[in-house]
């Protein structure tokens, strides 16, 4: 479908979605954005649904200003994908044995390792960068440098809600490793420390909703806040590639007479800030909850824990600064979800796939989750499918 167009405060808000579909308060949510005095535009995509801060599924171009809140406390949350030389038949009917062994590697939940993962040991790590990296710490928030011995530690590690670990197959078979994390606890300190700075600021003081306080360039507060969004944008990649490396450990040792390969990983972020150009003017981009989707760029699309996912290509819309869904979108929240669902559900629901199925994962169960297979068919001028997946591994924190 094309967009729709409805009715913003300052600019008006292109929706890949049905309006009267989307929830009352993400609506407003999406209104109180398009408020903003620095807005340049607004584009919704079909997983929309109400977030904190700033509604999930919105990608927000402003010119000269950033809001932390919209960016939200998961900086640089995103997912990697790969697919090996491994087919269906090489797997064994029982996973179980697998599961544990990626459950045993990669610390999920409020685990971390017990020492720093040293990536010098991992195969075929790209450490280009890693020690720079490091000392780039010493530079961010002060506020938030006593963290620096949780963050290596839980750098290499999953996370808990809707974070994910899994083991796909393709229409033709192939085996994928996929991942889903972000930033870690270090990410949420600093975005918490910075989300508080811009409230206090005067110019915020008159907004319709403080949660949507913005920087503005050419400030202390905004060049204190660039270099630490970068910074934690930058270990949320650092992390999932660690989480990657390990992933493909696993898979090898699991399977020795294999000699598995892999091609080329694919990653993306999808709770961020971008530096780009649209209708001749410098913008930030804030996609939360959204992909970048210029022409070419590949990304992924996740459903569900019992749905599958996607493997897609952008095809360069401008109209939507270049972006798409994140996955699917939650069409409930997680209180909702446990008190309309049972674990008999949830094992119902991810039937044929090895995973949890108790009452600490039931808030993610397929059934909260909007219907992949429509929120694809929604954005088909803004990505084209490569690959579907489907998952027989689920890991969940």
């Amino acid at each position: 479908m094309s967009y729709t167009e409805v009715p913003g405060i300052r600019v008006p808000i292109r929706m890949w979605t049905d309006p009267a579909t989307v929830e009352g308060q993400a609506m407003q949510q999406l209104r109180n954005i398009s408020s903003l005095p620095w807005l340049h535009g607004l584009a919704v995509m079909p997983d929309v649904h109400l977030g904190k801060g700033a509604t999930v599924g919105s990608v927000i171009a402003m010119e000269g200003a950033v809001c932390p809140a919209a960016v939200g406390v998961d900086i640089g949350c995103g997912m990697s994908a790969v697919r090996t030389s491994l087919t269906a038949g090489d797997l064994p009917d029982d996973l179980s044995r697998l599961r544990s062994r990626i459950e045993r590697t990669i610390p999920v939940g409020r685990g971390m390792h017990s020492d720093p993962v040293e990536p010098r040991r991992l195969h075929g790590f790209a450490t280009a960068g890693w020690d720079d990296f490091w000392q780039r710490f010493d530079s961010i928030a002060p506020e938030v440098r006593w963290k620096r011995e949780r963050a290596a530690q839980q750098m290499g590690t999953l996370g808990a809600g809707n974070h994910f670990l899994e083991v796909c197959l393709d229409e033709t078979g192939s085996v994928w490793l996929m991942l889903h994390s972000g930033s870690r606890n270090i990410g949420k300190e600093l975005a918490e420390h910075h989300m508080g700075v811009a409230r206090a600021l005067p110019h915020n003081q008159g907004l319709v909703d403080r949660d949507l306080a913005v920087f503005i360039a050419d400030t202390p507060q905004m060049r204190a806040y660039r270099q630490d969004l970068f910074w934690a944008q930058e270990y949320a990649k650092n992390n999932r590639a660690v989480m990657m490396a390990l992933f493909q450990d696993v898979v090898r040792r699991e399977f020795p007479k294999a000699n598995v390969a892999f091609d080329e990983t694919i990653s993306c972020h999808h709770n961020y800030v971008a530096e780009e150009r649209y209708d001749g003017v410098e913008l930030l981009v804030t996609r939360k909850g959204a992909i970048r989707a210029g022409s070419g760029d590949y990304g992924i699309i996740p459903g569900s824990m019992g749905t599958g996912s996607y493997i897609v290509r952008g095809l360069g819309n401008e109209a939507a600064f270049n972006s798409a869904s994140h996955g699917a979108g939650r069409k409930m929240s997680r209180t909702a979800a446990k008190k309309r669902f049972t674990t008999e559900d949830l094992a119902d629901q991810t039937s044929g796939v090895e995973c949890r199925k108790d009452a600490g994962v039931v808030d993610e169960i397929p059934g909260a989750y909007k219907n992949i297979e429509k929120v694809i068919e929604q954005q088909r001028d803004l990505v084209e499918v490569v690959a579907q997946l489907k998952q027989v591994v689920c890991v969940k924190g």
